[in-house]
């Protein structure tokens, strides 16, 4: 029986859960699995990834073949190095506290790599909300800006209406009223009539 190390999917649409299983390869996706070795969740960033690697070196060095997806979450795991250092273990290159002196060493500089990945997203998360704040706050004073200015057109707009009203009542009176130089024809008109 020809077995695979590979995904099966769970989850809701859009947002897939998988789960790595040791299962036949003649099954369906889905279907029977001989051993679940772990999870694998992809809707976050970086991705969860949950492993029984001891378990999951079991069964590749029974023969089981991992899909190239399953492959890939393996390695990221460090599954592939402890079975490679497992064979060299059994080869006598190595003795088991070496292997596993060098596996913990990998597995601390993987650690500071998911840690410095982390870091990094924080980072570029908090730059990017303070630029996207800075960006409003930029919005925000040219509105004031606009609103003082157009606050301070209608003040000057409503103060040239007033003067001109003024200057057009001045004006009326002025032509209403008589003039010195219209009192004196007037009353010289009045004496030759």
């Amino acid at each position: 029986m020809p077995v695979k190390i590979r995904l099966q999917r769970h989850g809701k649409k859009g947002k897939p859960f998988y789960w790595v299983v040791a299962a036949d390869a003649r099954a369906t996706r889905d279907g029977k699995y001989l051993e679940k070795l772990g999870t694998y969740n992809p809707n976050s960033n970086p991705a969860i990834i949950d492993l029984d690697v001891d378990g999951a070196v079991k069964w590749l060095q029974n023969g089981a073949q991992p899909t190239d997806t399953a492959k890939a979450i393996l390695s990221y795991k460090g599954v592939l190095l402890k079975n490679h250092l497992a064979g060299g273990v059994r080869k006598g290159a190595l003795t088991e506290e070496q292997a596993e002196e060098k596996f913990q060493a990998w597995l601390d500089e993987k650690a500071g790599k998911i840690t410095a990945k982390v870091d990094g997203l924080e980072k570029s998360k908090a730059e990017a909300k303070a630029a996207i704040l800075a960006n409003e706050v930029k919005i925000n004073e040219e509105r004031l800006a606009a609103a003082n200015e157009a606050a301070n057109a209608a003040i000057k707009a409503e103060a040239d209406a007033k003067a001109a009203a003024e200057a057009a009542t001045a004006v009326v009176e002025e032509e209403a009223a008589p003039s010195i130089d219209d009192e004196q024809a007037a009353a010289q008109e009045g004496k030759t009539e």
